[in-house]
């Protein structure tokens, strides 16, 4: 037995209800908007990192940040 088999397995990342892995918000801390290089607000019920300065909205697939302007939606 080696030591990762006496460590056992690697805890899996958490989910929402419906099985959809968490966003982490610790990587927020070092995400900012591709376009304006400002900081991003997390909307957790929509999934989405939202770009006040540059009104648009960034998808959040899987639990993973999709940081390109052309998957953004824009927002008022």
């Amino acid at each position: 037995m080696n030591d990762h088999d006496a460590a056992g397995p690697s805890p899996s990342p958490e989910h929402h209800p419906d099985g959809v892995p968490k966003f982490d918000r610790r990587m927020l801390e070092s995400l900012v908007c591709p376009r304006t290089q400002q900081v991003l607000i997390y909307d957790a019920d929509a999934q989405e990192l939202i770009s006040r300065a540059a009104h648009l909205a960034y998808p959040i697939r899987n639990g993973i940040p999709v940081m390109l302007v052309d998957e953004a939606r824009e927002i008022d």
